[in-house]
């Protein structure tokens, strides 16, 4: 099937509208609407601290919209009940920022573990299935070490190899570059794209990374401001005419994105007598 420039033209897994979220004062999301098509690798991409994290959050239902509705696969998250939800978190893998590895535990019971908790299976297809999706990510003969032990590529990989475990139908990954060198880097760009074409999967990936992010991205929206300022194909947002999305894909320092966070006047500040 040939990729569209419009995700609303495929079959859509979650699909948003008129999200609004404020943390006190301030708008995080501003009536956004976005749609996440099965099978496709959306990438969310914006400068740090435009929520998209946050927008991780609200598709699995951990925290609730101010306004608007969030629906996965056809349901509203934050209307089901507390043992629906949790069923529809089980088809749904979650790749942290931070890996969030269990440190007492070796590889292999990590991946292990949602296996454990999820499901009753003999503990021989447990093993069977641990030494599978450790293979899928190249860490089966790395079964046996501590996440200190481990490289930062390799936390990472174990993250994912973890966040595989139960088959999901989708896959969120939270800025899976960050602090990763550039051979780790194309390890995971190259794995995610794989994953999601072999598992048939979706994947929704959250970076601030445009270069790794367009190589392997279907479709990209782009935060700013909480407001959806770019929306289309990689290609397309290269070729962008907004001044925003332009400073933000090329990484210009100079543009409608500020350097400085919102404050008063500089001198005003500094002529202020001290509380």
């Amino acid at each position: 099937m040939a990729i569209t420039s419009d995700p609303t033209q495929s079959e859509t897994l979650v699909r948003i509208r008129n999200l609004h979220f404020r943390r006190g004062r301030r708008a995080i999301f501003d009536g956004i609407d976005l749609d996440i098509p099965r099978g496709r690798i959306t990438a969310i991409l914006g400068p740090s601290g435009t929520g998209k994290t946050t927008l991780l959050r609200l598709i699995g239902a951990q925290i609730a919209p101010t306004q608007g509705t969030v629906e996965v696969d056809g349901r509203d998250v934050h209307r089901l009940p507390l043992d629906e939800l949790y069923e529809q978190r089980k088809r749904i893998g979650m790749l942290f920022q931070s890996g969030a590895l269990l440190t007492d535990l070796s590889l292999f019971e990590n991946v292990a573990f949602p296996l454990r908790e999820h499901m009753r299976l003999p503990e021989s297809m447990i093993r069977s299935l641990v030494l599978m999706k450790l293979e899928m990510v190249g860490l089966r003969g790395a079964r046996d070490l501590y996440p200190r032990e481990l490289s930062g590529g390799m936390a990472r990989r174990a993250a994912l190899a973890r966040a595989i475990a139960l088959d999901p139908m989708m896959i969120m990954y939270d800025e899976p570059f960050s602090g990763q060198d550039p051979i780790s880097m194309g390890i995971l760009v190259r794995l995610i794209k794989t994953l999601n074409d072999t598992l048939g999967i979706t994947s929704v990936l959250v970076s601030h990374d445009v270069a790794e992010t367009c190589t392997i991205a279907d479709y990209i929206y782009v935060l700013s401001g909480a407001k959806i300022v770019g929306a289309g194909t990689p290609q397309e947002l290269q070729a962008e005419h907004s001044p925003t999305v332009r400073q933000f894909m090329s990484g210009m320092p100079d543009g409608p994105l500020p350097f400085h966070y919102p404050g008063k006047a500089y001198l005003d500040d500094l002529l202020e007598a001290p509380r």
